[in-house]
């Protein structure tokens, strides 16, 4: 029997962290577009470069193709909150983050896609400076440990960048084949008019139809439009 997912309750239900809820459903729901080896590799990338460093993640050509929007949708869901302003810069692991965050309950916890959202007032400079240094003195990696991580390189960086583009046109081409199909059924007194690679027995079929009309009395006998 399959589970109810928090995204399908209600707002109060969402917020509860249930028992037999696997960390998995909180934190490591890749963003659309992502795969969960590239989720990891931004990981590698956050604890290298740090949090909200999107050029130098870039310039690496270990993500390549992904926009800053991008990186930044699938850090909130790494770190399992939408705002990232109190990690700016920190060399951090996302992944001990997501973790404690999935922990967190009550009715004033409120979550979008999983993450939790500040329902209170906006934070002020010095409130999210005193919590990079919070989170810096608690969370961040040793020197030694993040200059020494590498990531994972393309074969070509290029080739990767064209089959991504490539990918994009078929599914665009797909998307407009799909609404072109829609509009002509809304089309009043028209069907859908199937391939013959899809429909490998359509002449037989109006074979059939044909000797049924023989069978029937020369009064009777339909009249089928094409």
């Amino acid at each position: 029997m399959s589970s109810a997912t928090p995204r399908s309750m209600t707002a109060g239900a969402r917020n509860i962290l249930r028992s037999n809820d696997s960390a998995s459903l909180w934190n490591y729901t890749v963003a659309p577009g992502w795969s969960m080896k590239e989720a990891e590799v931004l990981r590698k990338a956050l604890m290298k470069f740090g949090v909200g460093n999107w050029s130098k993640i870039i310039e690496s050509n270990c993500l390549v193709g992904k926009t800053n929007a991008q990186m930044n949708l699938q850090t909130q869901r790494m770190l399992g909150q939408q705002s990232t302003a109190e990690f700016a810069g920190l060399h951090i692991d996302p992944r001990v983050i997501g973790q404690k965050n999935s922990l967190i309950q009550g009715e004033h916890i409120r979550r979008k896609n999983g993450c939790i959202v500040n329902t209170g007032a906006k934070l002020s400079r010095e409130e999210i400076r005193r919590r990079v240094t919070e989170n810096r003195e608690q969370y961040e990696l040793p020197e030694e440990e993040w200059t020494t991580i590498e990531l994972p390189l393309p074969e070509d960086p290029q080739l990767l960048l064209e089959a991504k583009r490539s990918e994009k046109i078929r599914l665009e081409l797909e998307l407009k084949n799909v609404q072109r199909q829609i509009a002509m059924l809304r089309k009043p007194g028209r069907k859908l008019e199937l391939d013959s690679s899809e429909s490998p027995n359509a002449e037989q079929d109006d074979d059939d139809q044909e000797e049924m009309l023989e069978d029937q009395p020369s009064g009777k006998r339909a009249k089928i439009e094409v």
